[in-house]
């Protein structure tokens, strides 16, 4: 447990700092920097760059509005380098916090960080974890935009946002897709919808080497929330290009917590109370009109692999596991590969999903701890972006459904499954989730969904 660190780290490393940022316009590129220090231990400057060959810019890059939103984005960049120390005090010198901002901002890293606090064994408190005190405290005004009739989907590679896609193809020539790094399976994914690479936004971020250091020496590491970076870094380029919509792949499933009677939820920055706060934020501080919001909302993880289900051109092509995502593989030995292939497994015949993920990851029990935490067998769901136990144990009892009446025997952690008892009785299938932020424009698109996705079949 590390609760011993934490208290030994922020008494001897007592104040964080946010210098500023730089923002530049290069060749190809725009490129921004920030400038953070541990006060006492060491100074941090991670690097995001933006690719712009692709891209028509109709608002300036580095206008007093967009230099608040890339202040924004170094808000939220900060909180990677503060959970080395856990440092009491972050002082901001570069840009204006009033106090509504600085309760918005500790909601964020407390919630954010719930997994941190909970894997490192740190007993904290939102009002004493961290004091926020900044240069200026004046309220910021949101600026103005002007519009380009672009939408901006944020793209990971997985299954989610290949639907996203789907549903979005009836504005095929207003969409951009948006990148954080490359990865091969976002790519693809992107071709496989139909598109070209000149549709993507690639953005680049890069780590601090120091703090690898301090992670090699023992300094305090783990989960920050990261599509909390994804939401403020596609704001930024969504103001470039004039995009009115940032449109997301995020379930109703995501605003599900880790641990029964817990407040822990890797999905924090994924869920629907962090959407509604970062629009509501970007709204009235940052800029105007632009509406951050995820299509998928309405629907759970049971519903969207079903309807991934009817677009096998992504099946060879989609990848959501996190240990194979450098090499663009499912490594099959995983909590995220057992939760994909289980939720979709009511809906893609086993022989298909095996050549998927090489191997039928129902019929390996080493895999029996993590498939405890999915179906809830075990308090503790794995923290990845996984669903409700729910759904786990509604998918897996329609694939033993599907299995009796072909006459096949049950793979080993299906027949464990089906001896465990576990049940439910209502039917996933037909949920929907209203408190979602789907603008009226798409509402034709998620009632198709639902349409499909619902009928018995």
């Amino acid at each position: 447990m590390q609760n011993g660190k934490f208290h030994e780290f922020r008494e001897k490393y007592q104040t964080f700092v946010y210098h500023g940022f730089s923002l530049e316009k290069a060749e190809g590129e725009i490129r921004i920097s920030f400038d953070f220090e541990i006060e006492g231990l060491t100074s941090f400057r991670p690097e995001t760059r933006i690719k712009t060959d692709n891209l028509n810019i109709i608002n300036s890059f580095d206008s007093p509005t967009a230099e608040s939103l890339v202040f924004s984005l170094g808000m939220v960049e900060l909180i990677s380098y503060w959970k080395a120390a856990c440092c009491k005090n972050v002082r901001v010198e570069c840009g204006s916090l009033d106090a509504e901002q600085v309760i918005w901002w500790k909601r964020l890293y407390f919630n954010g960080l719930s997994e941190f606090f909970y894997r490192n064994g740190i007993e904290t408190d939102i009002d004493s974890f961290m004091n926020i005190s900044s240069s200026e405290t004046e309220a910021q005004t949101a600026g103005e935009i002007n519009f380009s009739g672009k939408n901006i989907i944020p793209v990971g590679g997985g299954k989610d946002s290949a639907v996203t896609a789907e549903l979005m193809s009836d504005r095929r020539l207003d969409n951009m897709f948006f990148t954080v790094n490359d990865q091969k399976a976002r790519t693809e994914t992107v071709r496989a919808a139909g598109y070209n690479e000149k549709s993507i936004i690639r953005t680049y971020r890069t780590i601090s080497p120091e703090l690898l250091e301090l992670n090699k020496l023992g300094f305090l590491n783990g989960h920050t929330p990261f599509s909390a970076i994804v939401a403020f870094l596609s704001a930024y380029c969504s103001y470039l290009i004039g995009a009115k919509y940032i449109v997301l792949s995020n379930e109703s499933s995501a605003n599900d917590t880790n641990l029964i009677d817990a407040e822990v939820n890797h999905q924090y920055s994924k869920s629907y109370r962090f959407e509604k706060d970062f629009t509501d934020y970007l709204d009235k501080y940052l800029v105007k009109g632009i509406n951050y919001f995820s299509l998928l909302r309405a629907f759970n993880e049971l519903q969207i692999a079903k309807q991934f289900s009817a677009f096998p051109q992504y099946f060879d092509e989609f990848r959501s596991c996190n240990r194979g995502s450098k090499k663009n593989v499912w490594c099959g030995e995983c909590a995220k590969c057992l939760f994909v292939y289980s939720i979709l497994s009511p809906f893609i015949e086993s022989e298909r999903l095996e050549k998927i993920f090489g191997k039928n990851m129902l019929d390996d029990l080493s895999l029996k701890e993590d498939f405890d935490g999915l179906t809830g067998l075990s308090p503790v769901k794995p923290f990845e972006c996984v669903g409700t136990a729910d759904e786990v144990c509604f998918a897996l009892s329609k694939t033993v459904e599907n299995y009796k009446k072909a006459g096949k025997q049950l793979p080993k952690l299906l027949e464990y499954f089906d001896n465990s008892g576990k049940k439910v009785h209502a039917n996933l299938l037909k949920e929907f989730n209203t408190e979602n932020n789907i603008p009226a424009e798409f509402t034709e698109n998620v009632t198709e969904m639902y349409k499909y996705v619902s009928r018995d079949n």
